[in-house]
């Protein structure tokens, strides 16, 4: 009876659940984007290696955090001393790694034959940088320890180098000499493809890659400004990987200590630099993330209200135009509780069917944006069932004041009427 109705007033029920479907259709389409970037950017965060330790002079985790920018740039900076240190005196520790310019406005732009890049980060490392980072070497290889320790002018190009003077012309840049900034430099290698968040091209491939020693004498007196023209030195960012046999928590303490006595901080002071972790910066996402898909709820919430309004009218209407049919069933046995079931299930039946029109609408809109663009997508079956029930629950909510002032009808009235 219920299709019926809608079968009969196709316009009508067409408008009525027109709110109800835009609203689903921004839940399950916005959830599939944001659930699939979600994904895409813990796939990213995951690369950096699940025991991985990071220290730095600051990071998100201190922003998320509440801490002001002007405090965090005050802070000391972090230097390779400090590394060697950290491998030298944490036993949990197997490697250490510093980096260089990563924190700092230090960027070229690389020349070759006349050919050059956009401005590029330069970046100093050491030979553990692809294995900690878990990069390949696409072509080439990477820094010798010798190469480091004598500060040698070598430089392993990122893909977005190597794309723009090398690959349009099929030449191998391996053994070329091309410059960086004013300083030349043999290429020895190429970096492959970085993952990004969203597969964007977020400029994760925009460095190269100098050894340490030499980036340090290059680039190591230049300052940088923050915002608000805070002036920012040459501060490394370190990346430890505990021992096999030793855990994360256990080479977390180590370095916290070692750093804080190096710092000279004391037992009040907190720290004046990051310790971050792959479990750490996923929890700061899932902070982002759980205040985005909030107040993507929030929004199409309104709509389904607007929708749901529209459905509690509509119904009052067709209470008001069925009026003598209801007194014709309640004169024939129809109980009180099978009118107010006949109405709300008319309600139920109208919602529903926007919830899948919605669910159908936002699936397709994220499926046409993964094929068009590339955008990941992630369609969980949960989003539909949250879709189903949201537009059942607006057919119950809203349906119940038509539904009762139908079963509350006195079938002698209600016969009368015209």
């Amino acid at each position: 009876m219920a299709l019926e109705t809608l079968r009969v007033n196709k316009l009508r029920s067409a408008l009525t659940v027109l709110g109800v479907v835009i609203g689903i259709t921004a839940i399950v389409g916005m959830t599939s984007l944001i659930r699939g970037f979600d994904e895409s950017l813990r796939d990213t965060i995951r690369t950096l290696g699940p025991n991985t330790i990071y220290v730095a002079k600051f990071s998100g985790i201190s922003f998320v955090s509440g801490k002001d920018f002007a405090d965090l740039a005050r802070r000391p900076d972090l230097t390779v001393d400090d590394a060697k240190a950290i491998e030298k005196l944490a036993p949990s520790v197997d490697r250490v790694d510093s980096w260089l310019g990563g924190m700092q406005d230090v960027q070229e732009r690389v020349f070759y034959e006349g050919q050059r890049t956009k401005l590029l980060q330069v970046l100093g490392a050491s030979e553990q940088f692809a294995e900690i980072n878990s990069i390949q070497i696409e072509l080439g290889r990477l820094f010798t320890e010798a190469e480091v320790s004598r500060r040698r002018r070598v430089v392993v190009l990122g893909r977005t180098a190597y794309e723009a003077i090398f690959e349009p012309g099929g030449i191998d840049p391996i053994g070329k000499k091309v410059r960086v900034g004013a300083v030349e430099y043999t290429v020895i290698g190429v970096l492959g493809k970085r993952p990004s968040a969203g597969g964007f091209d977020t400029g994760q491939d925009d460095f190269v890659l100098v050894p340490l020693t030499t980036h340090g004498v290059l680039y190591g007196g230049r300052t940088s400004r923050g915002p608000g023209g805070m002036s920012m030195g040459q501060s490394a960012l370190i990346a430890i990987v505990p021992h096999e046999n030793a855990t994360q928590k256990q080479a977390l303490a180590e370095v916290e200590e070692i750093m804080r006595v190096r710092h000279r901080l004391t037992l009040d002071q907190e720290n004046d630099f990051d310790l971050a972790t792959q479990d750490a910066i996923l929890a700061v996402w899932d902070q982002v993330s759980g205040a985005t898909f909030l107040a993507l709820v929030v929004i199409s919430s309104i709509a389904l209200m607007v929708g749901g309004i529209g459905v509690m009218a509509i119904m009052m209407i067709s209470v008001t135009e069925r009026t003598r049919e209801i007194g014709v069933r309640k004169a024939l046995g129809a109980r009180r509780q099978e009118i107010l079931f006949q109405f709300l299930a008319e309600s139920i039946v109208l919602t529903s069917l926007g919830g899948i029109l919605g669910i159908a609408l936002g699936s397709g809109i994220g499926v046409a944006i993964h094929f068009v663009t590339g955008f990941p997508i992630s369609l969980p079956w949960w989003s539909f069932a949250i879709g189903l029930g949201f537009s059942a629950t607006v057919g119950v909510f809203f349906g119940m004041v038509p539904a009762f002032r139908a079963a509350r009808l006195d079938p002698i009235e209600a016969l009368r009427y015209e």
